[in-house]
């Protein structure tokens, strides 16, 4: 997944998924080009275990 794609989920801005990476609380696979891809199945689990906003708040 990109950057912008876990931000999208989280709902943080994609420069907060970069410093969640370089602080090592994702673990992210760099391409050839230098960009950062974060394993969906690591992002699945740490969504899970945040609490889910309810709907009017």
């Amino acid at each position: 997944m990109t950057p912008g794609e876990v931000a999208v989920l989280f709902r943080v801005d994609p420069k907060t998924v970069t410093r969640w990476a370089q602080a090592g609380k994702l673990s992210a696979v760099r391409t050839l080009g230098g960009h950062r891809r974060f394993h969906e199945a690591e992002v699945r689990q740490l969504l899970s275990g945040i609490p889910q906003q309810r709907a009017g708040e």
